[in-house]
């Protein structure tokens, strides 16, 4: 009697069973350390990124973040970070606050209202990869938060958590764009969840038309080096362009223009994180107190705050810049 079929069949019943169960794990894990969405897609090289990304790259819309024309190979082709990928896991940090600042002080983007969002999702990715190991058993991984050469939007689309909306940003069908996005690639073989294959953005054209700097061009492309947050955050010159006088709209770190107008945000709801509740001063500070703020003030208020990033002299270059006329 010929036996084959029935302990291949077995060992196929077994490695699903397999499969589901470690797939459950991960997304129960990523609820109970309070992830709000987790998706997971297969691994593999990401060839219209790629072609996309060279496109963009070639006509200089990463302006002067050169960091950006680094690691190619690395970004489109998980297996290049981590030998034997098999499965990217995308999961989804809300981060929109439920309070705002003074309706005349200079803007800050939402995501820069408490402390700096690496440090609190690294410690949560590193729990969370630790605990689904603890479970599991033996894998090897790494886990990303903005930074390292990973599409974080496109693994996210590819594993059903939404779409890539004409502003760039990732957009969930049930709770909008303000979410910080991180990742997982490990080599071991998950359940995979379907690509998010609609695009809900439509006809709309929102995000394009309030863009004052034109930074949002057609088809889903955005010229970076023409972006308010290019300029707030990535460019160390000393002096901005005089000819985007007027058209920052009092942003002074970053900017949220393109989520602001954005139907979808009207779902969003005000996140529960408590280690992303907003410092006092983003949220009180007026113009003046911004004026008056020393360099040593700003080191000990910020000092854990991604407003770093600008240092004092960037802030500062950038609040005479939004207030000439």
């Amino acid at each position: 009697m010929n036996t084959k079929p029935c302990i291949n069949g077995a060992f196929v019943f077994l490695q699903t069973m397999s499969l589901q169960k470690n797939t459950s794990i991960i997304k129960q894990t990523a609820r109970d350390l309070g992830f709000d969405f987790c998706g997971i897609a297969k691994a593999e090289f990401l060839e219209d990124d790629a072609h996309r990304l060279e496109q963009w790259l070639q006509k200089g819309m990463q302006g002067k973040m050169q960091y950006m024309e680094n690691y190619f190979d690395l970004r489109v082709d998980p297996s290049k970070l981590v030998p034997g990928a098999k499965s990217v896991i995308t999961l989804l940090f809300n981060y929109f606050p439920a309070e705002q600042q003074q309706s005349h002080a200079p803007k800050i983007a939402k995501y820069a209202y408490g402390a700096d969002y690496h440090d609190i999702i690294r410690k949560k990715l590193n729990e969370f990869f630790h605990q689904i190991k603890t479970a599991i058993g033996e894998i090897n991984g790494r886990g990303f938060v903005d930074s390292a050469p990973v599409l974080e939007r496109s693994w996210a689309q590819k594993s059903g958590l939404g779409w890539v909306g004409k502003n760039g940003n990732l957009i969930n069908n049930k709770r909008g764009s303000f979410f910080f996005i991180a990742s997982l690639i490990v080599d071991l073989a998950l359940e995979y969840d379907d690509p998010f294959a609609r695009d809900y953005c439509g006809t709309c054209t929102r995000c394009i038309d309030h863009c004052p700097t034109g930074a949002i061009l057609p088809n889903k492309v955005i010229d970076g080096s023409k972006c308010i947050s290019y300029f707030t955050i990535e460019l160390k010159e000393a002096l901005l362009p005089e000819a985007l006088k007027g058209k920052f709209h009092n942003w002074m770190f970053g900017c949220d223009i393109c989520q602001d107008v954005c139907p979808w945000n009207r779902f969003s709801s005000s996140t529960t994180h408590t280690g992303l509740k907003p410092l006092n001063e983003i949220l009180q500070f007026s113009i003046k107190d911004w004026d008056e703020l020393t360099e040593e003030s700003f080191k000990k208020i910020f000092k854990h705050s991604p407003l770093k990033r600008s240092k004092f002299s960037g802030i500062k270059r950038n609040l005479q810049f939004i207030k000439q006329p």
